[in-house]
């Protein structure tokens, strides 16, 4: 929001300067982003008199000009400018100044002979408009040697501030200006609403059908206006925002939405066919809009103002070309409505416009600014373009807006922590423009003005008082602190994410942080899509349901890499999966990528395909990260989520009912919906399904334990039925001794007809670690006779001979 300093005043009776203002501005949350002074930096530029300019000796299209720049000794000036002329006053850049519209820094020079020191400058050079037909001419009477600037009106230094999405009622100046006023800054001036009086029934008819989209609409004709330039002053104002000048009528309802922050609009009337009627919009429907664009209209979204015709105008976005004012309008069509703002920033996103009305109506416009709105900007248009203003038609009411607030001025003590006197917030929130009534006591009932939507309850009273009376006056006081020692913020299983985390960036995988949102496709074909998951204002059509694990998202992230040429992924994150809208529905899952192959191509050691064992080798070691002795869990096959090879996947439990996650090789069909080549293995792990780790009492253990007394390492081959996992096998092992057996690996599967149909051998290397002696021949053979009988119990194997 950008406004000058002269313009606040228009609606602000205050002595403060421009320092004490910004510093105001600030304290009551509308942040002051930049202050541009173009005073100070046009104040070199003097008005000079040219008091000869003669032809150049050596360029027929240059000229020699004598300047007084009331220095006192004349400047000599070649210029190029055709209205360079004897007589004339222009505007002065002496030596050494550099100019704005050009960065070009001026000195003494010579031009085709003739010396030339310093420069009459053109609008464009000044850094003011794209004018470069000429030099400035200034007004014949202008003083020689003043700054030109302060003569034009430049010297009106320019505010912008940052307008938070709920402050709509400072998108016009006045309420900047009430704000401020509020806070000690001034007295808001009172706002003169004069009605017009019309000359005639206004001969549109206006009939709303969609009066959710736009319960209110007020229009008024006005015959024979002169559709011409605007006045010096509103030109000067509206360039110093940004806006560009365009012709009176325009320029008007700029204004009015730019000071009051009340949108308005006007038709060609003598464009218009017949009556208008605002209503939904059909499917299909065209309009050709003042961006010189053309948008395709959605059924029951878009509101539109149409006549006999067909769509003229966008309702609260943007008007049409077809029934646009020119130079040679002479009676208009004034219209003032309120849209309703759900409506206007859907249609604004879908079709992408981002107009000055949208901005203003989908952060709220005053509803009751209908009629004032209609009346300010009528007696503008007559007074700067003429005419004859017809009786306003209204159709539709203004909606009710009749919000009242219990407040107890005691809870700016108890929230907000600062003693404000009831009298004084009585006062803010009066100068504010909310009713105070305070009959009941206690419990004050304020009346909520129509701006100031996003005042709700009680707590938002408190925070107006807080911010006009001064955030910098709430006392700082340091939080109790109820123990000598500070205990850390993060709970158990916030740790364990970061240690899951650690653990996977050390296995060489990459952790990466990706949206929660996926396509309604890929949230189907991860086990998600319900209904109830669905965004009700997504960013983007492709990101449209909450995902049910980030393995989806690393999957997608995967196909996007792999069509930029990087197959070979090694990926993670740890972060939120949805199985519902229910609290415990929302799950921290760790989930691992691997795609491609193992590791580049190298002449020691070939790189093969990654495989489910990967994927088998990542999670076990997640889950040890986290606190959870990897070997007590269950890996089970078959069960797993349809995003898994059905042979080639497993899930990880812990007892008969408790899953804690999946891993295995991905579905041939996701990998072809995201175009990836070759293997590709995966693992999910829910955190917040593990149990807390078990802290028992005792002293702290070294990682590495040199023992005093040698280790015995004993192969066994068991022939076991082909559907036998080896991981039952090898628990078995463990538990045949676990104080002697320090570890338990498979190092050899053979499968041949000597051994029977649907046999195989698994091969296990189990290492004996004594502790306090050696261990003797007869010790050893009752620790394997214990091995071999506990997997013959557990698995029906036999040794193999």
């Amino acid at each position: 929001m950008k406004f000058t300093l002269s313009w606040l005043k228009d609606h602000l009776d205050t002595d403060a300067d421009l320092d004490r203002i910004a510093l105001a501005l600030t304290a009551v949350g509308l942040e002051v982003e930049e202050i541009t002074d173009r005073g100070a930096a046009l104040a070199p530029f003097t008005v000079a008199h040219v008091i000869s300019a003669e032809p150049h000796p050596d360029a027929d299209k240059l000229r020699v000009c004598r300047v007084d720049t009331g220095d006192g000794e004349p400047q000599q000036v070649v210029c190029g400018a055709p209205n360079a002329r004897t007589g004339m006053k222009a505007v002065f850049a002496r030596s050494g100044l550099t100019v704005p519209g050009t960065g070009l820094v001026l000195k003494p020079s010579k031009i085709r002979g003739v010396e030339s020191n310093g420069m009459l400058v053109s609008m464009r050079e000044m850094g003011l408009s794209d004018e470069h037909d000429g030099i400035i001419e200034m007004p014949a009477d202008a003083p020689v040697g003043v700054p030109f600037a302060s003569l034009m009106g430049l010297d009106d230094p320019v505010i912008e501030i940052a307008i938070t999405p709920n402050r709509g009622d400072c998108l016009g100046v006045r309420g900047v200006a009430r704000d401020l006023a509020a806070a000690g800054l001034g007295t808001l001036k009172p706002l003169t609403v004069d009605p017009v009086p019309g000359a005639f029934p206004c001969p549109v008819d206006i009939r709303i059908e969609d009066g959710d989209g736009c319960p209110v609409f007020a229009g008024r004709l006005i015959r024979g206006v002169t559709n011409g330039a605007s006045p010096d002053w509103m030109v000067r104002r509206l360039m110093a925002v940004g806006l560009r000048p365009i012709s009176v009528l325009v320029d008007i309802t700029n204004y009015v939405s730019q000071d009051l922050g009340r949108p308005l609009h006007v038709f060609d009337a003598n464009k218009l066919a017949g009556n208008l009627v605002i209503r939904a919009a059909a499917e299909g429907e065209t309009l050709a809009a003042l961006d010189e664009r053309s948008y395709t209209l959605a059924a029951g979204r878009d509101v539109v103002i149409a006549d006999d015709a067909g769509v003229q105008s966008l309702g609260g976005i943007m008007g049409g070309a077809l029934s646009g004012v020119d130079e040679t309008t002479t009676d208009v069509l004034l219209e003032c409505a309120w849209f309703d703002p759900k409506r206007v920033a859907e249609t604004g996103r879908a079709l992408s416009i981002l107009s000055d009305a949208r901005y203003r109506f989908e952060r709220w416009v005053d509803p009751a600014s209908v009629l004032p709105g209609t009346e300010i900007a009528t007696a503008m248009i007559l007074t700067l373009a003429g005419g004859t203003a017809s009786e306003i038609r209204l159709a539709g009411t203004v909606p009710a807006f009749d919000r009242v607030i219990g407040y107890r001025p005691a809870r700016v003590s108890s929230l907000g922590g600062l003693n404000v006197a009831a009298d004084q917030q009585a006062a803010i929130l009066d100068k504010l423009g909310f009713a105070v009534d305070r009959s009941a006591g206690d419990v004050w009932q304020v009346t909520v003005p129509g701006w100031r939507q996003d005042v709700e309850g009680e707590a938002d009273l408190v925070e107006e008082v807080l911010r006009i009376t001064g955030y910098d006056s709430v006392p700082a006081l340091p939080l109790p602190r109820t123990d000598v020692v500070t205990r850390t913020a993060a709970s158990g299983r916030r740790l364990r994410a970061g240690w899951v985390r650690r653990d996977l960036a050390a296995r060489g995988l990459t952790e990466t942080v990706n949206y929660s949102f996926l396509t309604e496709a890929d949230a189907r074909r991860f086990g998600g899509g319900d209904d109830a998951l669905f965004l009700l204002n997504p960013i983007s059509a492709d990101l449209a349901v909450m995902r049910p694990t980030p393995l989806a998202s690393l999957v997608m992230a995967a196909g996007r890499a792999a069509a930029r040429g990087e197959t070979d992924s090694r990926w993670f994150e740890v972060g939120p999966g949805w199985r519902g809208v229910a609290p415990d529905d929302q799950r921290t899952m760790a989930c691992g990528l691997r795609t491609g192959r193992t590791g580049p191509r190298n002449w020691a050691e070939r790189p093969r395909a990654v495989d489910v064992f990967d994927a088998k080798a990542d999670i076990l070691a997640a889950l040890a990260a986290a606190g959870l002795d990897a070997d007590k869990v269950q890996v089970v096959q078959g069960q797993t989520p349809a995003h898994y090879h059905p042979g080639r996947s497993a899930v990880i439990r812990l007892g008969p009912k408790l899953t804690l996650g999946a891993f295995g090789e991905l579905h041939p069909l996701i990998l072809d919906a995201h175009d990836i080549k070759g293997a590709a293995v995966g693992f999910e792990l829910d955190l917040d399904a593990l149990p807390e780790p078990k802290r028992k009492p005792g002293r702290a253990r070294p990682a590495l334990v040199l023992h005093d007394f040698q280790a015995v390492e004993r192969d066994f081959a068991f022939v076991v039925d082909e559907g036998v996992a080896a991981d039952q096998l090898v628990k078995a092992v463990r538990g045949a001794d676990r104080k002697l057996i320090s570890d338990v690996a498979v190092f050899d599967r053979f499968a041949g007809e000597r051994l029977g149909a649907g046999k195989v051998s698994l091969a296990v290397s189990v290492t004996l670690q004594p502790a306090d002696r050696t261990l003797t021949d007869a010790e050893i053979q009752a620790v394997s006779d214990r091995i071999v009988a506990a997997v013959t119990k557990a698995t029906g194997a036999a040794l193999r001979s």
